[in-house]
């Protein structure tokens, strides 16, 4: 009787503290409403002026690190949410009458997790696609193709492991697979080169690209990669000269090529495997010319502003599509595809099906007048 007194005072506390962090997390929510509502009204024309003025750029510095706080805060309360519920849930027993308000409260916090990815700001996209345990390109060729043969070196140096090429069947059609590999863990990492390919890797992915074409077999490739390896031996090897190549030559592959940005899209190191007739990004995946922490270190000479420049570069799926850089943004199931590898696969197959099943009706002369039409568009909107 005592045992069954202690669970249940047990079960009324994980409730009343749930039921409290639940609604301090409403309470600070109508708060920052209330405050933007308050920021954004202007004052009336003769109220005394405030504290000294502070320049823009330090403004808005201050503006993005509450912004970041904020949204710290409000992932901080959802996670406790989280970890009360499933207390709750592990407490009570399976014919109690608390089971309809524990499924409740959790689709309250469903609710509030979906309302939180939904509303990410550019950093925390950032952190999402640098995530460790976002699906990488060996994980989407267990879940999307069968019959996956590799393809090593480049036939001139040596293979390079940050950089995976293979035959496969893709919904029972031969097809070239593509992508580089990070690794999971030190030891993997270290072997894979955090997923920086040199230029035998880049040289790899061309040999198999060609092979394809001669073939007609399409190319699906997987792009994760901070760019391409910077190191003194790949600069003796061409590094530059590698990424140029593969560039105008993928642009002259009489064969469909799909892109996907699956986590980081970095630099030069990914534009070499990334020309082609569709490129699709995963919802939290980024695309950009120099990573964040980069162009922080060269326009403010601190590479802490590394949030500032995340919003300035428009690195994002939605930002990318937007100026039409890319053809769609993938949605990601919810919390990021990190969570669940299925489940993001089981999203993009249908999208690569489509691109595949659109492509194969055009001929090889056709892919190529639309891959370059669609290549020198870029970016007009600037001229």
């Amino acid at each position: 009787m005592t045992t069954s007194n202690e669970k249940w005072e047990r079960r009324k506390l994980a409730r009343e503290r749930l039921r409290r962090l639940q609604e301090r997390a409403r309470q600070r929510e109508s708060a920052a409403k209330a405050a933007s509502g308050s920021t954004s009204s202007a004052d009336p024309p003769g109220v005394a002026a405030g504290p000294a003025p502070v320049s823009p750029s330090a403004a808005i510095r201050a503006a993005d690190a509450s912004v970041a706080e904020k949204q710290k805060q409000r992932r901080q309360a959802i996670d406790a949410l989280e970890r009360d519920v499933t207390e709750l849930g592990r407490l009570a027993e399976p014919s109690s009458a608390t089971a309809t308000d524990i499924s409740r409260i959790r689709q309250e916090v469903d609710e509030l997790k979906r309302d939180f990815y939904a509303n990410l700001v550019s950093w925390q996209k950032v952190q999402l696609a640098r995530h460790p345990q976002r699906p990488y390109t060996d994980d989407f060729i267990k879940l999307l193709f069968e019959d996956f043969s590799e393809i090593h070196g480049d036939r001139g140096f040596a293979n390079d492991t940050a950089m995976v090429t293979g035959m496969a069947r893709f919904h029972g059609k031969p097809c070239l697979v593509v992508g580089t590999q990070k690794g999971r863990g030190t030891k993997q990492r270290v072997a894979r080169n955090f997923g920086q390919a040199k230029p035998e890797g880049y040289r790899k992915a061309l040999r198999a690209m060609r092979l394809a074409a001669k073939f007609g077999r399409p190319i699906f490739v997987f792009v994760d990669t901070p760019g391409a390896y910077p190191g003194v031996d790949g600069e003796e090897r061409g590094q530059a000269q590698a990424i140029a190549f593969n560039i105008r030559e993928m642009a002259r592959l009489p064969v469909p090529i799909v892109v996907t940005i699956t986590g980081e899209g970095g630099s030069g190191g990914a534009l070499a495997i990334a020309v082609g007739d569709r490129v699709y990004m995963l919802e939290n995946s980024i695309y950009s010319v120099i990573s964040p922490e980069g162009c922080a270190s060269i326009m403010w000479r601190d590479a802490t502003k590394a949030e500032l420049a995340a919003e300035a570069l428009k690195i994002t799926a939605p930002d990318l599509l937007s100026l039409k850089l890319i053809d769609e943004v993938v949605p990601e199931p919810e919390g990021g595809a990190h969570n669940n590898h299925e489940a993001s696969a089981k999203l993009l197959d249908p999208v690569l099906d489509r691109a595949l099943s659109e492509l194969a009706a055009l001929s090889p002369q056709q892919l190529i007048d639309r891959r370059y039409q669609k290549f020198r568009a870029m970016g007009q909107f600037f001229a």
